[in-house]
């Protein structure tokens, strides 16, 4: 049987450990089939810094119809009933399609591969997510993870056919439902099977206990949590998603990033609602790393294997390992922006742009 085979070299960031030595990858049939040290005889299609393709733990694309609002308080913008819901309502749906087609794409040409979408408006949202990943090419270059929510709050969504049609379910804060019918959600999605996540401590305080309570897989912002709740998120092997950038445009300041990373959680990173940032996991990395003065090779873990394992998916991606998914992203090293550069994971994470990447490898194809 003929085998497709590819080659790459340069700098290899290798392994759970993200160790950056100078070597090559081999990748047979869409799979990392050898990594090596040194040259290869074989001559290499493609050479720059390899690292593990990006993978986005938290977004909502649907509002990419209304990028740039004006600032307003998050409940007005975000919450039940606010603006970013009353735009979705009267938004067409081939509108709606079109524009998370185009965010997709975004995603896409910034070395993103998998993703998370909490998707608003029930099955008809979830359809219309399913809509613009065919328009792009789903399953060739990219991959989603739909968490899904039922179009009227809990309780009068055919919710068999929700749990049909979503990998998982994401909800908005606890305090924005009744008690009863989140808990019948959740033991509907654990008895599927299904991952379950929402949104915690992003105005206040008051919503993470009850959030933790649930024993969701992940929990995203956490900006009021405390050291206690870290600790009963890690004994619960609950994660955290965090999505620095989103909440400074929503003035409500900074999540507790290093004492959850010293708490144990496994963190993954999020661009979240596309109305207000663009979905580009090399802007949300420079930022969260500037901020927080995190060392570059946790902070490229952050964004690709964490993320990874936040969405159960790190046996396959994240991380470049013999028997993974050849999921990855190379980077060039003679543009005017990487040129120079003396730490080859720093200059990843602090400066490169969508202009360094000199390819973007899907299961084993050259995809850009």
């Amino acid at each position: 049987m003929q085998t497709n085979e590819l080659t790459l070299s340069g700098t290899v960031v290798w392994g759970d450990d993200f160790e950056a030595k100078d070597g090559y990858v081999v990748i047979e049939n869409g799979v990392i089939k050898e990594i090596g040290e040194g040259k290869r005889k074989t001559e290499a299609a493609i050479e720059g810094i390899i690292v593990p393709s990006f993978v986005n733990a938290h977004t909502h694309i649907g509002d990419s119809v209304a990028k740039e609002p004006d600032f307003m308080p998050l409940e007005k913008l975000v919450g039940p009933g606010g603006f970013k819901h009353r735009i979705l309502v009267k938004t067409p749906y081939e509108t709606l399609v079109s524009a998370m087609s185009d965010t997709i794409e975004d995603m896409f040409a910034t070395g993103t591969q998998m993703f998370a979408d909490f998707r608003e408006g029930g099955v008809l949202g979830v359809s219309a997510l399913k809509a613009a990943l065919r328009l792009t090419g789903e399953n060739e270059r990219l991959r989603a993870k739909i968490f899904g929510r039922p179009a009227d709050g809990t309780g009068t969504e055919a919710i068999n056919e929700l749990f049909g049609t979503v990998d998982g379910i994401g909800m908005s804060s606890v305090a924005d439902y009744p008690v009863e019918d989140v808990n019948s959600i959740v033991v509907e999605a654990k008895r599927r099977k299904k991952m379950f996540a929402l949104h915690a401590g992003e105005r206040n305080a008051e919503d993470v206990k009850g959030a933790i309570e649930l024993e969701p897989d992940f929990i995203v912002h956490l900006l009021n949590a405390s050291p206690q709740d870290f600790k009963k998120m890690q004994d619960k092997d609950i994660a955290a998603v965090v999505c620095i950038r989103a909440n400074l445009v929503t003035g409500l300041g900074l999540p507790s990033l290093r004492q959850m990373l010293e708490a144990g959680l496994t963190v993954g990173v999020g661009t979240d609602n596309v109305m207000l940032n663009s979905p580009d996991m090399f802007s949300e990395m420079e930022f969260i790393s500037k901020i927080f003065h995190l060392e570059a090779r946790e902070m490229l873990k952050m964004c690709t294997l964490n993320s990874a394992r936040v969405l159960k998916e790190a046996e396959s991606v994240g991380s470049i390992e013999e028997g993974k998914k050849a999921n990855l992203v190379v980077i060039r090293t003679d543009t005017p922006n990487m040129r120079n550069v003396q730490n080859p994971i720093k200059g990843v994470v602090r400066r490169a742009t969508r202009n360094d990447i000199a390819a973007v490898v899907y299961e084993g194809k050259v995809v850009k």
